[in-house]
Formats: C-alpha cells, structure tokens, sequence
C-alpha cells in the first residue's frame, strides 16, 4: 500500500510542479521573439552605407612591424585611393592589426580630405604637366579621345578615380606607390585652365 501512496503522489508533486514550469516555458519563446525583434530593430537601425558617389581602389598593403621589448608587432598598412569619375579625388595611407581596419580607416581618411581638378574636353587634361616628390616624378599628358589612360598602378588608380579617360604618363625615379602618388597629385593641382592663364597673363591696361 505505501509503493501504491508514494506513486500516486508522485505524479501530483510532478502536476504541481509543471504549471509552475509551464509560464517560463511559455514566456521564454515569446522572450526569444521579442529579442528576435529587437534584434532585428537594431539591424535596421544600423546606418547604412551611404552612396556619396565615390568608389574606393586598394592601391598597395604591405606588412610592417615594429620591434619593442617583449618582441616585434606586426601590422599592416593600406594605401586607398577614392574618386566620384567627376573631378574629384582623394588618397591616405592607414595602419592598423588587420588588414579590413587598416583599408576601412584609409577610405575614411581619404574621402575626408578630397582635391579637385577641372578636366577639358574629350576627359583629358588642360597642357602637359610633370608632378614631383622626393626622388619621384611623374609626367602627365593630354591625349586625344579613344587613347583610354596609359598609366600603371597608383597613376591609373588616381587618373581613372579622378575621371581622366585619355592621358599618357610615365613615372621617374621612385617606385614607392606612396611616393607615386604624392607626386600625381602634386601633378594634377598644377594644372591650370583657360581662366587662369588668362588672368595671368592681362595687363592693367587691359582691365
């Protein structure tokens, strides 16, 4: 008789604890859904990537290290280039431990220090022009349309960015992509237009 009591009451110590059991039960999936929810908000509210009509080029990554105490850091350098193919262009060299934080922060940098240059008829440039850094130089010119650009690495990089579509180049001394492209832009800022020459060249009498 005592084996019959003790199993019938322990089914009622199990009901007993099952509603008990039930709301947490119950409460969790709709928990989880909420959370789903929530996440998913969060997901949505993440800002996106806005189109502010520049495209971004990895134009070198290099491995660099630094010797301290406990032994040698490793780290990676980026050097992007970014341009909206409407004159408008901009370069930065970034560092960082991996190789997506070192592009992610060169692009940033990049497109918040930006250059222009006015681009003639055709997509080419005004005259001919020889950019120079250091122990680089870079020569620049014009070319009629259908040449395309006759440039390699960082130069075609910057050039395309910019929006040239016809130019030939030739680059000079240091093969550095830094220096390359420092000595573009150095390039490219000395350009001079119609206007320009023009206000060079008049004299008092003529205004």
């Amino acid at each position: 008789m005592a084996e019959e009591k003790e199993l019938k009451v322990a089914p009622e110590a199990k009901e007993e604890k099952a509603p008990a059991e039930a709301p947490k039960e119950a409460r969790g999936p709709k928990g989880d859904r909420k959370d789903r929810r929530n996440k998913g908000e969060r997901r949505d509210r993440r800002p996106e990537k806005v189109d502010d009509g520049f495209e971004d080029r990895v134009v070198y990554i290099n491995r660099v290290s630094k010797t301290v105490k406990g032994g040698r850091r490793m780290k990676f350098t980026a050097l992007v280039a970014v341009g909206d193919h409407k004159g408008r262009y901009g370069f930065a060299l970034a560092k960082a431990a991996e190789v997506p934080d070192a592009i992610k922060k060169a692009t940033e940098a990049a497109k918040k220090h930006t250059y222009t240059i006015k681009l003639v008829k055709g997509g080419t440039l005004s005259h001919e022009v020889v950019g120079k850094y250091g122990a680089c130089s870079v020569y620049l010119k014009p070319a009629p349309a259908g040449t395309g650009v006759i440039a390699g690495g960082p130069v075609r990089a910057i050039l395309e960015l910019a929006g040239v579509q016809n130019v030939c180049s030739k680059v000079y001394g240091s093969r550095a992509a830094i220096n390359i492209l420092r000595a573009t832009h150095q390039g490219l800022q000395n350009l001079k237009n119609y206007k320009d020459v023009k206000a060079l060249r008049s004299t008092p009498s003529e205004e």
